[in-house]
């Protein structure tokens, strides 16, 4: 819904009056429509944060140590997964979403992620049938990864045209509530399980359930993105340079190089101050795992909370003010707060500092899918966010854990707070590239 785009049909019969204008029927579709569109978001980061948490209890069934080759596939089942897929994912879905439709795009991922889950949770072990166990587990990851890899751009393209205008920003930031969610959600199924069922019992069998959890929450939002309206036009489906990398390139090289950057500290400090901030308070500040758990678990929770808020003011001060605040904040801050971490041994000091860091890297969380949606016309526009954020999230974000805990283990922890900070000065600087005014969608209903 472009510049270059007609209206879509609406379910009472007509556009809105004018501009910004909304019946009460479309507003409740259009609402309905975001949450069914983040619904699978929701679902894709659950089954991805599952794995990660349920590691523990099935890694003995694929992965025994007796066997290296086993290990070795692991590792490489794990970094096939986390990197190369995700590029590649936003590249394939970015360009089904341009040629042939939002919602086409939406439901071939959410069920490649229910296929992924199921076939998960009924896999044989390695005792079962020896090393075919760990290369379908591989198979699996690989068919994930390639669906979270494109659930992004498509997802984050879908909500920003179905948006009401003058409210993007904040609509948009649902995107980050079902992120967030979906990794909290999968502690509180693990936290439940863990109460309910021995450790024995979570080693054999338990472990399963999360899987058979995220296949059937997956098609419950199969299902809801069936009602979803296509927002991409005939007219941008038709384009010839609809959803290639030669249209991408040859007009939006510019776009793709700004979204691209400030995409590469927003993913760093986001992992940073989520999912490595739990190894960094055991590891480095030395509170007790269960403790680290709580405060990242209530921090997260208020992360969760904070997105609509900072999405409702990038309404009013414009995306790029909250950029431009984004990466100032980020590199006056990080390195206080990440050295204020490490001298406190109190979990409440710890809680409020990663707050603090939190609600600095909601500016560009809130936002990140709008802000990457503005920047291109609707005929590359799932292109152009899913695959810019695919590689930043790759290679800066995915890495993130790995460099921090490098540095930690040859004694320059500090180096790694300075990183982030000169990857925040970038984003700054990108963010200067931001137009005033969004050449995209501004103009749309």
């Amino acid at each position: 819904m472009g510049t270059t785009t007609t209206p879509t049909p609406y379910p009472d019969g007509g556009a809105p009056l004018q501009p910004g204008v909304y019946s009460a029927h479309e507003k409740r579709h259009r609402i309905f429509a975001i949450m069914a569109a983040s619904s699978g978001n929701l679902v894709e980061w659950f089954d991805f944060y599952v794995y990660a948490f349920s590691a523990l209890y099935f890694a003995g069934a694929f992965f025994p140590k007796a066997d290296p080759t086993v290990q070795l596939l692991n590792t490489a089942g794990v970094f096939a997964a986390g990197f190369l897929m995700r590029p590649i994912g936003g590249w394939l879905f970015g360009r089904i979403a341009d040629k042939y439709g939002r919602k086409l795009s939406l439901l071939i991922s959410v069920a490649m992620m229910c296929t992924g889950s199921l076939v998960i949770a009924c896999l044989p072990t390695y005792a079962q049938i020896g090393a075919w166990a760990p290369f379908l587990l591989l198979v699996c990851r690989l068919f994930q990864g390639l669906s979270v890899g494109g659930e992004y751009g498509t997802t984050a393209t879908y909500m920003s045209e179905v948006a009401l205008k003058g409210q993007r920003g904040f609509f948009s930031s649902f995107q980050y509530v079902t992120l967030i969610g979906g990794q909290l959600l999968a502690v509180l199924v693990i936290v439940i399980l863990e109460a309910i069922l021995s450790d024995q019992e979570l080693r054999a069998w338990g472990w399963r359930i999360p899987f058979v959890c995220g296949a059937v929450a997956a098609v419950v939002a199969l299902l809801l993105r069936r009602t979803l309206h296509e927002t991409q036009t005939d007219a941008a489906k038709n384009n010839e340079e609809a959803g290639t990398i030669r249209g991408l390139f040859r007009h939006h090289t510019a776009a793709f190089v700004t979204v691209l950057g400030y995409t590469a500290g927003g993913s760093l400090i986001f992992y940073t101050f989520t999912t490595y901030m739990q190894k960094y308070l055991v590891n480095t500040v030395h509170l007790p795992i269960k403790t680290a758990s709580y405060v990242m678990t209530v921090a997260l929770f208020l992360y969760m909370c904070m997105q609509p808020l900072f999405g409702m003011l990038s309404d009013r001060i414009g995306r790029r003010n909250n950029m431009l605040l984004f990466g100032a904040l980020g590199a006056l801050l990080t390195v206080p707060i990440l050295t204020a971490l490490q001298h406190t041994t109190n979990p409440y000091v710890a809680l409020v500092l990663i707050i603090v860091a939190l609600a600095v890297v909601s500016f560009y969380t809130s936002i990140s899918g709008i802000v990457k949606a503005e920047m291109f016309p609707p005929e590359v526009r799932a292109l152009g966010v899913g695959l810019a954020y695919a590689v930043a999230n790759a290679i800066f974000g995915g890495t993130a854990e790995y460099v921090a805990l490098y540095l930690k283990d040859q004694g320059h922890e500090s180096s790694f707070f300075w990183y982030v900070t000169v990857m925040m000065v970038i984003a700054f600087l990108f963010s200067f590239r931001l137009p005033k005014q969004a050449a995209y969608l501004h103009h749309d209903h």
